[in-house]
């Protein structure tokens, strides 16, 4: 081989070999007053971040609904992907909105960009959080007060070995008179009693549990997934209090 055909690069991958970066897509979501907020997902993310969430839409519609729930409120969501409920509970006159995510830096630069699109004059901030580290960084952003006094949990009890440290950031972090709303879809049927065992160690660490909404859905977000497709449609709505 001479020379020149060395410099061919015979070790450069051949074309197509790595898929191609997925872009970002945009979904719109129309408030009840008839604002409508172009919501931008992260093109692909291992952490499920480029979807918008069953539960993270009704429990913006249940907020809409109950605008009582955090107004003037402290209210901070985890693993928030698009962030959705956090932006509205902005729109709906919270105190202060701290929203996050794993500190991914595609999933939080995605997180400011909606904040910045879609709430740009409110007092809503985004930061990279891990479920169990401690909550205090993210408390000094709202207020000197002693936690949050609402706490957004949309879709996350899929990912069952982290109950735990869910757990421990719940009870870190919301006050002593405040909510934590649990929302979930069980998007695996199978799954459910384990996807249910997250309410089981919330008791156990002092939390009173309130089932508060059961709702069906139009359709399954997964066409092609396995299992009893009426509970795939159903997001059930809890809420979590000190006793």
């Amino acid at each position: 081989m001479s020379d020149s055909e060395g410099e061919l690069g015979i070790f450069e991958e051949p074309e197509g070999f790595y898929e191609a970066e997925k872009e970002p897509t945009f979904v719109e979501y129309t408030l009840q007053s008839g604002l409508k907020l172009n919501l931008r997902l992260v093109g692909h993310n291992p952490l499920w971040g480029h979807f918008l969430w069953n539960a993270g839409r009704t429990i913006a519609l249940h907020f809409e609904s109950n605008p009582q729930l955090v107004k003037s409120k402290t209210v901070l969501e985890l693993g928030a992907g698009a962030g959705l409920p956090s932006l509205i509970s902005a729109h709906l006159s919270a105190k202060r909105v701290v929203v996050t995510d794993y500190p991914d830096a595609d999933l939080i630069t995605n997180l400011s960009y909606n904040i910045k699109a879609c709430a740009p004059s409110f007092p809503i901030v985004a930061k990279g959080y891990l479920w169990g580290a401690d909550p205090s960084p993210l408390i000094e952003e709202a207020s000197p007060d002693k936690g949050f006094d609402v706490l957004i949990l949309a879709d996350l009890l899929f990912n069952h070995s982290e109950h735990g440290k869910l757990v421990q950031t719940v009870t870190k972090s919301l006050k002593k008179d405040g909510t934590a709303l649990v929302f979930f879809t069980p998007y695996r049927p199978w799954l459910l009693e384990k996807d249910l065992a997250f309410f089981d160690l919330a008791k156990e660490n002092g939390l009173v549990v309130e089932k508060v909404l059961e709702k069906v859905m139009d359709k399954v977000m997964f066409e092609e997934d396995p299992g009893d497709e009426l509970l795939r449609r159903t997001v059930f709505g809890y809420e979590m209090r000190w006793a």
